[in-house]
């Protein structure tokens, strides 16, 4: 097949690729994009996911040193960020509840995603909501 190539590429004439490689290549490619694009897209919602999750995290170790200064914790998120702490750019976090007994919150991506919870008896963020 190489020597093929080669003839042609000496005499002149036919220089290039056949339909047929063209639509080999393309074929390949299209079979390597329909494997990595749904891979790629699992892969961005995971990383949605996990920002919610530490933003929570990051936002319960906030409220527990709120609460170590005032004996209760509190239902403004300004508080939590006098406290450290710096809210992710496309997560949005809000205080369900807060009181001196314990405190529910809540997280999502603004790009999609699930909700997830945290709550200060179980100390993990889960997508169950708070009771």
């Amino acid at each position: 097949m190489n020597t093929r190539i080669g003839k042609r590429m000496q005499v002149g004439g036919e220089g290039g690729f056949t339909l047929i490689e063209l639509l080999v290549v393309i074929i390949i490619i299209g079979i390597l994009a329909a494997i990595a694009i749904p891979m790629y897209l699992n892969q961005r919602q995971k990383g949605w996911e996990a920002a919610a999750k530490s933003d929570l995290r990051n936002a319960a170790v906030a409220q527990e040193s709120y609460f170590t200064d005032n004996a209760t914790y509190t239902s403004t998120s300004s508080d939590l960020e006098d406290q450290g702490f710096n809210p992710s750019a496309d997560v949005t976090l809000s205080i369900v509840s807060a009181d001196s007994n314990g405190y529910c919150m809540s997280a999502v991506h603004n790009s999609g995603g699930d909700t997830y919870y945290l709550d200060s008896d179980t100390g993990e963020p889960s997508t169950t909501a708070c009771t």
